[in-house]
């Protein structure tokens, strides 16, 4: 049986990365772990979880949840480092 760990180190991402995309997409740690590594394969999926965590972090922002606001912020500087928008989507 696989560990949650071992399904984190299968995808290119870190645990707060797909901590955020299972809030985002409301699904356990491990289904969002699968579906960032299938988003990770093209660009359009590539823009598509830098949206999921900019929606995040508007939710929280409205909710007052500043602290969480913060914590996605840093995950999200993580990912726009490794994982940075594509160049057609820079224009």
């Amino acid at each position: 049986m696989l560990s949650i760990q071992d399904v984190i180190d299968y995808c290119d991402l870190d645990r707060g990365e797909i901590e955020a995309i299972a809030e985002h997409e409301h699904l356990p740690i491990t289904v969002a772990a699968e579906m960032s590594a299938s988003l990770l394969c093209t660009p359009e999926g590539v823009c598509r979880l830098h949206l999921m965590f900019l929606e995040n972090m508007q939710q929280a922002f409205d909710a007052g949840r500043y602290d969480h606001v913060q914590e996605l912020a840093e995950a999200y500087e993580h990912l726009q480092r490794t994982h940075p928008l594509p160049m057609e989507a820079r224009h």
